[in-house]
């Protein structure tokens, strides 16, 4: 259990710190694998009444795919980007095959760690023996008892049967957990289908080369470890400004005065400026020459979200 918590902790280390897309949603899926195995030993217990079976059964595997898809749909920078870019300028320079993406790109990654749960869940197949014990036919069965019914089917998963039963148990119980292995491998194989579609797809239409999209992905991730290590600065400078004005000093370790020294910071930046730089971007060129994000696009003065005579829309949105 110990060893489980904290390979768990490890992942949730790893999670915070990985940008890679492949990378995360691997952390995302091992990640999800190990919670649904501790939540396995420490908080399954089927209930093994008629009637509550199924929809405990079903809430196991269901309300936790829910609550983590949900979960992605917050922690995905394109949901908040979204949001930012309908409050400030609506939707109208969005087409529908921008939109499509938009929409693909946060539900695909909202939909790994649902789908590793549910994936695991129905391998294991204690959720899914749990949820349809009392609904297998007792005529399905070679010699069952005729007295016997949906009740003594319900108690099966917690083996608390008479002992003539036992071997309708494990006859139940080896029929239910083939069934929910195989739906599992079939989601498997299913997701494995759509991603490579999704994977082709992408690059048939993307208007980018390989290594102009792959020089895109470093541009973004350096733009963002800068802009973030920046603002850090840039904050930390202005609070320590702000409290020396209310106090008369301020206390600074070493690091930080010289930083103030090194940075003098004379205000900030005015509104319009975080809302240009803020938003939903889509790859677009002016006069030829690619703007990689609205800070790259605002740095070179281009004004608008839309096409334009001298700007070309590529509708290819930065994952």
């Amino acid at each position: 259990m110990a060893a489980l918590i904290a390979e768990n902790f490890r992942f949730l280390s790893l999670f915070f710190k990985s940008k890679d897309v492949m990378i995360f949603n691997g952390l995302v899926a091992l990640g999800t694998v190990g919670s649904e195995e501790l939540f396995s030993v420490v908080a399954f217990n089927c209930p093994c009444s008629p009637a509550r079976n199924y929809i405990y059964g079903l809430a196991a595997i269901g309300v936790p795919a829910l609550a983590l898809f949900l979960i992605g749909v917050i922690w995905n920078n394109h949901t908040w980007n979204l949001v930012a870019e309908c409050h400030k300028r609506g939707t109208k320079n969005f087409s529908a095959a921008a939109t499509f993406l938009l929409f693909g790109s946060i539900m695909g990654r909202a939909t790994v760690a649902p789908i590793t749960w549910s994936v695991i869940s129905l391998l294991r197949g204690e959720a899914y023996i749990c949820a349809l014990s009392e609904f297998v036919k007792p005529s399905s069965l070679d010699k069952f008892p005729a007295d016997y019914g949906a009740e003594v089917l319900a108690k099966f998963p917690c083996r608390d049967v008479p002992a003539n039963l036992t071997k309708f148990r494990d006859e139940v119980t080896r029929r239910l957990r083939y069934e929910s292995q195989l739906f599992g491998w079939l989601l498997i194989g299913i997701v494995a289908v759509l991603i490579f579609l999704t994977k082709c797809l992408k690059h048939c239409c993307s208007p980018l080369s390989y290594r102009q999209e792959a020089y895109w992905a470093q541009y973004r991730s350096n733009e963002d470890k800068l802009f973030r290590r920046t603002a850090e600065v840039h904050s930390r400078i202005l609070a320590a400004k702000n409290v020396k004005q209310f106090f008369g000093f301020v206390a600074l370790d070493k690091e930080e005065k010289e930083l103030v020294q090194e940075f003098p910071v004379e205000g900030v930046q005015p509104s319009p400026q975080w809302n240009a730089i803020t938003g939903v971007y889509i790859y677009r060129e002016n006069k030829g020459f690619p703007l990689y994000s609205r800070l790259h696009k605002w740095a070179k003065g281009v004004e608008g979200n839309g096409p334009t005579p001298e700007g070309h829309e590529l509708l290819f949105l930065a994952s």
